[in-house]
């Protein structure tokens, strides 16, 4: 580890590891760690970032009082002692484990109660958090991927003819349309994704420009609104960075919304020092650790698992945070609703930030940061512990 650089990090974030994870040595980013005994933030990554992806929130929450601990998740960036052969091992992905890595890391931290912020896909993980251990996770924050609760199990069903399991027929239908597409979860899936990113053709740091462009909020085209059904025609209405061309792979997906170098210039809330750092991990790892994330959430196995939590609802106080310009927020249709009317019984806001697209906590890291400080103030006064 030792010669690996050093990361471009803000004053008053250091980097450190903690060994003895579930099996990992995490690496985690860490502010607010001069006074003891302050309350802890658990901030939880997505896809494709790292804890790096949280700098710019990180000082405004040690300011306002926390301990603000981000780790580089399962997969990812400089936290080691995970594999990600596509043909190896997957059950150490599942969610249930992303929960216990996050658990083991406070729990080795020292702390018995923490708030956990989860963005992207490190929104599902911090969603089971409070679920699964509402004693230790007292608080939760969801950022551009709503929560609709657990998967439900069959109901009312003993007397009535047995159904085979289906497959999901969207994705044969998204195939046959005019213009064939595919979702792209499932070509995360697919054994070639990592190589076309990993390899490609306008090299890593080209393409994860495209890729944060174009799901940015500088793509001028990111005008989100709810879709109607989880059906092809509908989800054909989505971007094609989520309903790709059936023939692409994400690199030549993004390319066609490659910024220009006066753009590029331009960009304040991921210059290009800052992108570098992203590209250089990615270079030396891969992908391949987050697609294993993809592939347990479209493996039936995995999913059927979390059915054990059917109709459990996320009971501490939460919140929502996405941009307004994401598509994030709707590209499950009904999620955003279910969230706000079932799955979260004691929501205390619901946010959609202008001029932010996917990218919400490094795109509008100030409107986020005086958003998270207001409701963590208000959640430990929802539940008593100030």
């Amino acid at each position: 580890m030792t010669d690996l650089p050093d990361i471009p990090l803000p004053s008053g974030i250091r980097s450190r590891y903690v060994d003895g994870i579930n099996s990992l040595r995490m690496h985690v980013l860490e502010a607010g760690f001069e006074t003891r005994g302050r309350p802890c933030v658990l901030l939880l990554h997505g896809f494709p970032e790292l804890a790096f992806s949280w700098r710019k929130v990180m000082p405004a929450l040690a300011a306002a009082g926390y301990h603000v601990i981000a780790p580089d998740q399962r997969g990812y960036g400089r936290t080691t002692g995970w594999q990600a052969d596509y043909d190896g091992d997957l059950t150490p992905f599942r969610l249930f484990n992303l929960v216990r890595d996050a658990l083991g890391l406070v729990s080795a931290l020292g702390y018995r109660r923490v708030d956990v912020i989860g963005h992207d896909f490190g929104s599902p993980v911090a969603s089971w958090c409070a679920l699964l251990r509402p004693d230790v996770f007292r608080s939760v924050v969801m950022m551009s991927a709503p929560f609709g609760g657990p998967p439900s199990l069959p109901f009312n069903t003993a007397d009535k003819p047995a159904a085979p399991p289906a497959d999901d027929p969207v994705h044969r239908e998204l195939a046959v349309l005019p213009r064939p597409r595919k979702h792209y979860q499932w070509y995360y899936s697919t054994r070639e994704a990592n190589a076309d990113m990993h390899r490609a053709p306008q090299g890593v740091h080209d393409f994860l420009r495209a890729y944060y462009h174009h799901k940015s909020a500088d793509w001028k085209d990111n005008k989100p609104y709810p879709l109607k059904s989880w059906s092809a025609g509908e989800l054909a209405k989505l971007p094609t960075y989520y309903v790709m061309d059936l023939g692409e792979t994400m690199p030549q997906t993004v390319a066609k919304e490659m910024p220009s170098p006066s753009e590029i210039a331009a960009n304040q809330w991921l210059p290009d020092q800052e992108l570098a750092y992203y590209s250089a991990e990615y270079g030396r790892i891969g992908f391949q650790g987050g697609l294993q994330w993809y592939r347990c959430g479209t493996s039936g196995a995995f999913n059927n698992e979390l059915q054990l939590f059917s109709g459990r609802t996320i009971d501490v106080p939460s919140c929502f945070i996405s941009g307004k310009q994401d598509w994030g927020t709707y590209q499950r249709p009904g999620v955003f609703e279910a969230m706000q009317a079932r799955a979260c019984t004691n929501m205390l806001g619901c946010h959609l930030v202008d001029g932010a697209g996917h990218w919400v906590q490094q795109e509008q890291p100030a409107e986020v940061s005086r958003l998270l400080i207001e409701f963590l103030a208000r959640a430990q006064t929802a539940s008593g512990t100030v």
